[in-house]
């Protein structure tokens, strides 16, 4: 399977990234993607970016050395309500927003305040993907995160980061597995997001792939494989 857009980058802006934007561009171009997302994390995350840096993305061209460049965010869900780290102005200017759940920004909780704050997030309509779901260090009940997904059109995420083993979210792989089955049952569509914080990580999915494979994922519910498909599939533009 060929993915065309990476969904989950981030920059130096993000404060523990070590790439710049042009050096993912760059990168991106040069293994032959088709787009490239762009999304820091949001100004609650120590030392990341303010909210100026947001506000101001419009000013990056949409094509920059060959590859379409999609501005969005990471947002970091603050409670168990489901609150996120940027206004709805800034959020409706980007391209596309990621949620997620960061130890930083919100103690782990409860598998029941976990969930809830997902389904809360989902509902906000800025809120296209919720970002690397199989952490399991914030436990969750799947079969309501992917019928919630259903019900709100949110992308759900395999974080090929979180997948690596050993890594800071080892574990993730038997909960991204559950997920995936029951996205399948119920014809949830997904995305596919490196989570790159260095230039050679964009596009890399290897541990994601192997996971899809595994589950023989059907390719019709992966938005990474044509522009497009993914822009289309993006709650803000439905």
């Amino acid at each position: 399977m060929r993915f065309k857009i990476d969904t989950h980058t981030h920059t130096i802006a993000s404060g523990h990234a070590y790439s710049t934007l042009d050096e993912n561009v760059r990168q991106a171009a040069r293994i032959g993607l088709e787009s490239l997302a762009i999304t820091d994390h949001a100004p609650m995350m120590a030392h990341t970016t303010c909210h100026a840096y947001f506000a101001n993305l419009h000013v990056i061209p949409k094509k920059l050395h060959g590859v379409r460049v999609l501005c969005g965010i990471e947002l970091n869900i603050l409670d168990f309500d489901g609150h996120v780290d940027m206004d709805d102005k800034v959020l409706s200017r980007l391209d596309l927003a990621i949620a997620s759940l960061h130890v930083p920004c919100i103690k782990p909780g409860s598998r029941e305040e976990n969930t809830k704050a997902c389904l809360r997030v989902m509902e906000n309509p800025f809120v296209d993907i919720l970002g690397h779901p199989g952490d399991p260090r914030y436990p969750l009940d799947y079969e309501a995160v992917v019928r919630q997904a259903k019900d709100t059109g949110t992308l759900l995420e395999v974080n090929n980061a979180s997948l690596i083993p050993g890594g800071f979210r080892d574990g993730s792989a038997e909960n991204v597995e559950k997920m995936l089955q029951l996205c399948k049952k119920l014809q949830v569509p997904i995305v596919v997001g490196s989570d790159a914080h260095f230039y050679t990580g964009i596009g890399e999915l290897p541990f994601a792939k192997a996971l899809l494979e595994k589950v023989a994922f059907p390719k019709k519910l992966i938005c990474n494989t044509d522009t497009q498909r993914l822009l289309s599939a993006l709650k803000r533009n439905q």
